[in-house]
């Protein structure tokens, strides 16, 4: 079982669910929202969803809408740092002003030689306190679970091990997120070490969550782990494809 969850977009599950036919694969429609939460931003994973569904079409579209605002202002701040030409040259990676983010934006800064990859890119551009940062309010994590269940989906917590939050603002997350109707995290994923897999498998026990395997894959040069190399989720947790067979 496979399902593809652009950032913000359902533009191409036509395309994954056709290539996913092809390969003989059951196909869930997905999508990963952008959320703003107590000042930072998390990520949730709609899966099973209808992808025509009218109100997570317009709540995405709201979301996408302040992208190319926000980048407009990274280029300038770009600019500021002796770098020229980054909002021209991120839209040629991204295609469309909707969906420019900052991974476009490394990698034509390792385009333009500046960084020798996008790990070196985020350790020094991009970033809070480092050239061409620029913060967002993205979509409210009440409002992104409420499209994910109208759309009949279920809704995911994307690689926890992420966040830069106190054990406390976890908690606070985890519990908000449930009582919202949220019913699962990422527990296997390419953004989790090892030791992060145990970590997140044990609160997912702990917080009655089903757990979800995701790659975190981008492309070939931005992710950590290739799709379908990931070991299998542990037999103690309860898969959150399991409601979907």
């Amino acid at each position: 079982m496979w399902a593809l969850t652009d950032h913000d977009e359902l533009g191409g599950q036509d395309r994954a669910r056709e290539a996913a036919s092809t390969l003989g694969i059951q196909y869930l429609s997905g999508v990963e929202i952008s959320v703003t939460w107590m000042g930072h931003t998390i990520h949730i994973v709609g899966l099973g969803i209808d992808a025509k569904h009218i109100g997570i079409l317009e709540g995405l579209r709201r979301t996408r809408d302040g992208r190319g605002n926000r980048a407009k202002l990274m280029a300038e701040q770009l600019l500021k740092a002796g770098i020229p030409g980054a909002y021209e040259g991120a839209l040629l990676f991204a295609g469309n002003p909707e969906l420019i983010a900052r991974t476009h934006f490394a990698r034509f800064l390792v385009e333009q030689g500046i960084c020798r990859d996008t790990e070196q890119v985020f350790k020094n551009y991009l970033v809070e306190n480092k050239p061409g940062y620029v913060p967002h309010l993205w979509a409210t994590l009440d409002d992104a679970v409420a499209w994910i269940k109208a759309a009949g989906g279920v809704a995911v917590i994307a690689h926890p091990g992420r966040y830069k939050l106190s054990a406390m603002q976890m908690d606070e997350l985890y519990k908000h997120f449930k009582d919202i109707g949220g019913i699962g995290i990422e527990v296997i994923t390419g953004s989790h070490s090892p030791n992060q897999y145990q970590t997140y498998g044990k609160i997912a026990q702990r917080y009655g969550f089903l757990a979800s395997r995701g790659s975190d894959f981008h492309d070939p040069e931005e992710s950590y782990v290739d799709l379908g190399a990931l070991p299998h989720l542990p037999d103690n947790l309860t898969p959150v494809w399991s409601l979907f067979h």
